[in-house]
């Protein structure tokens, strides 16, 4: 008999996630193979969060603290904001796909940029609500005028990404802050800042949490796996009134964030040294990606975030393959709505001219073919 999965379900897919390492090695027989596809941080995490989450280790035949009470605590502290307006989740896909559940249901509609995070229609597609897809500007920012233009009386999230995955573009402080005032009551912007950490010295870059303190219905994403090199334990945290909070916290999956995470989590935002060790080796490590694609002839899409959008004008899944056999993972625009793009981490010096010599032998190849 055929199980009756609801309808909505069937028509997802699951999320493409970038190919590991070994799994290349082992199907190609490469020895060295470089990633350079997931925005992982190229430095790791902080010595401080390695040493923190080993103690906690000895620890795990207990539950981990469900409220995650220490963790908020200091999130609060660090970001100026009432611990009642914190919350924390298995990395940021948990908590969008929690608020999507908790503001979406069918006759509802929730918009966001074309293309953008692939998870953000996920969450519209688990809350069986319509999804609108406003597509990016010429520039591959949010385009805010049209994202209004699409708001109705049926609209319940608005999802903006800033800076932008896959682009790595971001929104003003100006024009944001017009486009959520200006929103009719009953519509509550995510602002999913994933990349804060690198885009915050931007003097043009906007931070949600002014508008949460507005009173603003806005919630506020950031996470642990970028910047703060914690990819493999997912952290994520927020940022909203205490009411969305109080509402998602009673949602949530219980023991979501475990207690060597939260441990790891609490040691990196006390080492502040290797935070600005990160941002300063990808401010490096971003140059000497943008000007190796442009001295090839490419226009590299400017970027506030750890990667690099570039258009190469030719069929994306296929460079990636060729890329692959020589060792490169990178991540190729025909899974992010940019079919002629690819999207490439920022990596170590090495990291980054292995794939700069991998595209030149590849491209060249195409040439003499």
């Amino acid at each position: 008999m055929k199980p009756l999965i609801r309808p909505n379900i069937l028509r997802m897919q699951p999320y493409p996630a970038g190919k590991p390492i070994e799994e290349v090695q082992r199907e190609l027989g490469l020895t060295e193979v470089v990633k350079i596809a997931s925005n992982e941080n190229p430095l790791g995490p902080s010595p401080m969060a390695v040493e923190a989450m080993k103690r906690a280790v000895s620890g795990v035949n207990f539950y981990p603290d469900a409220s995650g009470y220490l963790l908020k605590q200091k999130l609060a502290s660090r970001f100026g904001v009432d611990v009642s307006q914190v919350m924390i989740g298995n990395g940021s896909d948990e908590i969008i796909g929690v608020i999507g559940l908790m503001f979406l249901e069918p006759g509802t509609e929730m918009l966001m940029g074309e293309p953008s995070f692939l998870r953000y229609g996920a969450a519209a597609v688990l809350g069986d609500s319509g999804l609108v897809r406003v597509p990016l500007d010429p520039q591959l920012r949010h385009d805010l005028p049209a994202m209004a233009k699409a708001v109705t009386d049926r609209t319940r999230l608005v999802f903006i990404a800033n800076p932008n995955n896959p682009t790595g573009t971001i929104v003003s402080r100006q024009v944001l802050q017009s486009f959520v005032r200006d929103l009719p009551t009953g519509v509550t912007v995510v602002l999913d800042e994933a990349y804060h950490e690198y885009a915050c010295q931007d003097p043009d870059y906007p931070d949600g949490l002014d508008l949460l303190r507005e009173g603003l219905p806005v919630v506020v994403l950031r996470t642990f796996s970028k910047a703060y090199g914690l990819a493999g334990i997912r952290v994520g945290y927020g940022f909203a009134s205490s009411e969305v909070v109080q509402s998602f916290n009673a949602a949530r999956n219980p023991f979501d964030v475990n207690a060597v995470a939260q441990a790891g989590a609490m040691a990196a935002l006390d080492d502040e040294a290797h935070l600005e060790r990160t941002r300063s080796a990808n401010k490096t490590g971003l140059a000497r990606l943008m000007s190796g694609l442009t001295a090839m002839g490419y226009q590299p899409v400017p970027s506030h975030a750890n990667f690099v959008c570039v258009d190469l004008h030719r069929d994306s899944a296929a460079l990636y393959g060729e890329l692959l056999k020589k060792g490169v993972i990178v991540r190729p625009g025909t899974q992010l709505g940019l079919p002629s793009y690819l999207r490439i981490s920022v990596g170590t010096e090495r990291e980054t001219d292995l794939f700069l010599q991998a595209l030149g032998e590849v491209c060249a190849q195409e040439v003499v073919a």
